[in-house]
């Protein structure tokens, strides 16, 4: 189940099996069940998620009420509430299971710890952290420039999927437009 991980580091930066081993020793394996929690909004955020198996969203509720999905995260992807991670504050999104999930997670502490020891794994950590705001920047010039239809067709084209993984409203929802919005795009 590691080789998951070991693949994605790898697509960067090669690894022996001993550089690989002493990268694993620094995460743990949890398992959540499908609706668990892995992150409430105001809890302090210990971990970096990296997903096995399974299926998570971290949402943000305002002030109304209304459910804002910042980011699905399945196989082969990271997630965690970043600002609250580095900052060691609390949480502004909630991540919890969609699916029945396995993650290897890694503590912002045996992070530096890795980064310090392996100029591998930070040159690793500072790639994915580049195609993260990468990718944050589009999905922000999505959502400023593109309409309902535009952004569901890059949705389809970007995670096809997550498509039939996902409900509907939860599709809804991240892309900021209403269920029936998304029924009358879906046909």
């Amino acid at each position: 189940m590691s080789e998951i991980l070991r693949r994605q580091i790898e697509k960067i930066t090669p690894l022996t099996d001993q550089e690989f081993e002493y990268i694993l020793s620094h995460f743990t394996l949890k398992k959540f069940k499908k609706h668990q929690i892995l992150i409430q909004e105001g809890d302090t955020v210990q971990n970096d998620y990296f997903v096995m198996n399974g299926l998570l969203k971290a949402s943000y509720l305002n002030k109304e009420g209304k459910e804002h999905i910042m980011q699905f995260a399945m196989e082969d992807w990271w997630i965690t509430d970043y600002q609250a991670y580095f900052n060691q504050t609390e949480a502004t999104f909630t991540i919890d299971a969609l699916e029945s999930t396995e993650v290897l997670t890694l503590s912002l502490y045996n992070r530096e710890k890795l980064c310090a020891d392996m100029h591998k794994i930070e040159h690793f950590f500072r790639k994915k952290s580049n195609n993260g705001y990468i990718a944050l920047q589009r999905r922000i010039l999505s959502l400023l420039n593109s309409n309902a239809k535009e952004r569901y067709e890059q949705f389809i084209s970007q995670y096809p999927t997550l498509l039939q993984r996902l409900p509907k409203t939860l599709i809804a929802s991240y892309l900021g437009v209403s269920r029936e919005t998304l029924s009358r795009l879906s046909v």
